[in-house]
């Protein structure tokens, strides 16, 4: 059954940065290609990462690729600062004013094109949302304005029927974009990362007492990669069983 269409595709280069739109990209086994495959070690607390939730303005740090997609090396990462200011992903300036305004010793690391693990991804491959569900969201959030970004999808589907919430219906089922097939596996649970606005990096909780309130603290589904290929904005997505 065609469902919709793709409307964004986002990927996050670098961990709790903000990401990049992008028009097509290769589906890994992992995820979006180069999806959180840079990230920088929290030192005070081994194995985690400095992400928004110790650091909210992370948020307001943008990047992004410059080149093409490569399995055997990623293209250079640049990193575009608040200020506008452009750097390299692990240019020694940016490390030291991350770790003076996040007051904590960071290291960078990278992973390979082939494998991200999953606690950078988070918990699941690929974070699923649709423009009906934000659209209500926002309605039941009652303010003029609510950035998808706050959601950090991977995908944002534009919807042929209207129906907020349907993807609570999706569980189990097998999304087929193309030549690539995904899982439909669960619920996202969401965190105070939404709180935080993207392009500010200030904080109001008040979205995610309403995510609480209206959705038991539900916004977006997760799925895990069947197979692998490439997809573009615009693609028609299917739903099977």
């Amino acid at each position: 059954m065609l469902i919709g269409y793709i409307r964004d595709i986002v990927r996050y280069p670098v961990k709790s940065f903000r990401g990049e739109s992008v028009n097509k990209t290769n589906v890994m086994n992992y995820g979006l290609y180069g999806d959180r495959s840079h990230a920088y070690l929290d030192e005070s607390r081994p194995g985690k990462y400095l992400t928004i939730t110790q650091f909210p303005e992370m948020v307001r740090y943008k990047a992004g690729f410059m080149g093409e997609e490569n399995l055997n090396k990623y293209p250079p990462v640049r990193i575009t600062a608040p200020d506008g200011k452009q750097v390299p992903w692990n240019d020694e300036q940016l490390i030291k004013e991350l770790e003076q305004r996040a007051s904590a010793e960071i290291t960078p690391v990278q992973y390979s094109p082939i494998h991200v693990p999953e606690g950078a991804i988070e918990e699941e491959n690929i974070l699923v949302v649709t423009d009906a569900s934000l659209m209500k969201m926002k309605e039941l959030w009652g303010k003029e304005e609510l950035d998808f970004q706050r959601f950090r999808p991977n995908l944002v589907l534009s919807m042929i029927k209207y129906e907020p919430f349907m993807e609570d219906q999706w569980f189990g089922k097998t999304m087929k974009i193309g030549d690539v097939e995904l899982k439909v596996k669960r619920h996202c649970e969401r965190c105070m990362i939404i709180t935080v606005d993207p392009e500010s990096g200030d904080r109001d909780p008040s979205l995610h007492k309403t995510v609480i309130s209206e959705r038991n603290n539900h916004f977006g589904v997760y799925v895990t990669v069947l197979k692998t290929g490439e997809i573009a904005a615009g693609d028609e997505v299917y739903l099977f069983e």
